[in-house]
């Protein structure tokens, strides 16, 4: 790398750092990247940290909301070369069609269904991650005529991959200010086979007005429904295409910092035949969350389990006869939660994980039980 390009990996990483949300980190780091790695289009996405799936939100340049959502289901359906569940177990998480491809480019759905007909010939695409845990994806493209992707692109974007995931991660923590109300009334949007919405309930209508800006595509009965809950159902459909369940589910967080889950479903008639989706959002509880939580404050597994446990009330021996450990160790994760995130009490931390992301925790959450003060 040279003094220049170290300079404005450094220039990319601080403006990230002082990002106040992520869509905005992912417009600061995509501006930056352009300087470092040129490219002519290119899709930054946040993604389900559980499963690897996109989520919100998403940042596009120049390419249009409609190509988003094919790009989304050429990848979830067809193609079967560089994929991004494949990259993500890479020892480099970045890689370019070409080189994927051996030069053979035309091997891939992707280039034969997407790239070539909008006169692109290259992508290169990068997993965010934090050790085995996805947190975005990044796909760059060259237009027809310009040098592929080279070995030393995928090396630097590699250098970036790490860090920016763990920035993105960072956002899951609570948002310093109030919590908005939760609403409590699932929403529901019905698709056809084909992806094309067939009825919405006023309550779905809500939640998607609260959710940040990303690429949407038209519905068919004027509204427009963003890239993610199209991908999320594309998903259950190559699921149930596969012979598995044709479920997909994703967590994502709205402007006001509440967390939902967006639920897609296969809807089959009494012979098996595929008949429809439907597609379900509705506030996530504390089991779908506090994974999420519990990792941008980088606690272990067993910290969380530790953690789960105080909520619920228990003693140091309590905790350590459930989970068949000495009360010594137990001391030492309570400790080591909470210098993690910052507290120096049960109750603080308790509220600080828990009832800042889910304020009904306080009226009766499964996890609400008093808090024990000593041990």
């Amino acid at each position: 790398m040279t003094g220049r390009a170290a300079r404005e990996r450094e220039g990319l990483l601080s403006g990230v750092a002082r990002a106040a949300d992520a869509a905005q980190m992912l417009a600061l780091a995509a501006e930056k990247l352009q300087r470092l790695v040129p490219h002519d289009a290119g899709v930054w996405r946040v993604t389900d940290p559980v499963n690897g799936m996109m989520t919100a939100p998403v940042h596009a340049e120049n390419i249009d909301e409609a190509e988003c959502a094919a790009y989304w289901q050429c990848e979830l359906l067809d193609e079967q070369i560089n994929l991004f569940r494949d990259l993500a177990r890479a020892p480099l998480p970045v890689s370019g069609l070409w080189e994927s491809a051996q030069g053979q480019p035309t091997r891939s759905a992707l280039y034969y269904d997407f790239l070539r007909p909008r006169g692109m010939q290259d992508e290169l695409r990068a997993v965010l991650r934090v050790g085995s845990t996805t947190h975005g994806y990044i796909s760059l493209f060259r237009e027809r005529g310009r040098t592929p992707f080279t070995a030393a692109d995928s090396r630097f974007v590699g250098t970036l991959v790490t860090p920016l995931a763990r920035r993105l991660r960072a956002f899951q923590l609570p948002l310093d200010r109030p919590a908005a109300p939760r609403a409590d009334q699932p929403g529901l949007l019905l698709f056809d086979t084909e992806g094309s919405l067939v009825s919405v309930n006023e309550a779905a209508l809500g939640y998607l007005n609260d959710l940040p800006d990303v690429p949407t595509t038209p519905s068919g009965l004027g509204y427009r429904i963003p890239v993610w809950i199209h991908s999320t159902a594309m998903q259950a459909r190559a699921m149930a295409r596969a012979g598995e369940r044709g479920e997909a589910r994703i967590r994502l967080r709205t402007t006001a910092g509440q967390w939902l889950i967006c639920h897609a479903s296969c809807l089959r008639s009494a012979d098996g035949t595929l008949q429809s989706f439907a597609v379900v959002i509705e506030p996530a509880g504390l089991a779908e969350i506090m994974p999420l939580v519990a990792g941008a404050y980088e606690m272990s597994v067993r910290e969380l389990e530790v953690t789960r446990c105080v909520a619920r009330g228990m003693s140091t021996e309590a905790i350590a006869r459930k989970l068949y450990l000495s009360p010594h160790t137990v001391r030492d994760h309570i400790k080591a939660a909470f210098e993690k995130v910052g507290v120096t009490s049960r109750g603080e931390l308790v509220g600080k994980l828990f009832i800042e992301h889910c304020a009904p925790l306080a009226e009766g959450g499964a996890d609400s039980g008093a808090v024990s003060g000593g041990d």
